[in-house]
């Protein structure tokens, strides 16, 4: 009996791990894309997704680290989540107000695709983590990251598609920093289940 316990949870680390390695090789993948399309398309709501996604891999990341380790080291990792996390946020709207002064042309059509192809891999990941939702704070947190992607890049496609609509740099921006109070709100979110954990 000892044996098969001691099976099963190892075969539950090893698949939290692959898991966790999925969504973090995704969401680095999509940073960069992400990254190159938001500048291309001189897109505020296009970076903000692409440094969402780095935020999310910096905690997939610390994810990884803590799967299989004590509870206090994942109620650590969670909070460090937490924090990487509003300090992106932070970010985020600070370049939103940046190219709302510097001035920007966002490029609709580059907006809407780069978002799409976001949304595909987000709802693959969410997907994926989905079993992990009311799991350990270092797990949920990751669940929490991803369901914020998702959200976020509705939001941009819904921007890409007002920009092309009425020529306008605006909702660009808008939903720009929209996405910095959301993943700032997500941060908080997980720190609290930090805390409780």
């Amino acid at each position: 009996m000892g044996d098969c316990a001691c099976h099963d949870t190892a075969a539950e680390t090893a698949d939290q791990r692959r898991a966790i390695a999925i969504a973090l090789a995704l969401n680095l993948a999509m940073f960069v894309i992400g990254t190159v399309a938001g500048l291309l398309a001189e897109s505020a709501s296009l970076l903000a997704d692409a440094l969402d996604m780095l935020a999310d891999a910096s905690a997939y990341g610390i994810a990884l680290l803590a799967i299989g380790r004590t509870a206090t080291f994942k109620q650590r990792a969670a909070t460090a989540s937490g924090l990487i996390l509003a300090a992106l946020g932070s970010g985020v709207v600070l370049e939103t107000i940046h190219r709302a002064v510097a001035g920007s042309e966002p490029e609709g059509w580059i907006i809407v695709g780069g978002a799409m192809l976001s949304l595909v891999i987000n709802a693959s990941v969410l997907r994926l983590l989905h079993r992990y939702r009311n799991g350990e704070a270092h797990l949920r947190a990751s669940w929490i990251f991803t369901r914020a992607d998702v959200v976020a890049n509705v939001g941009v496609i819904a921007a890409g598609m007002l920009v092309l609509v009425t020529g306008s740099r605006v909702p660009d921006l808008v939903v720009g920093c929209l996405i910095g109070a959301y993943v700032i709100k997500e941060a908080f979110e997980i720190l609290r289940d930090a805390r409780r954990a």
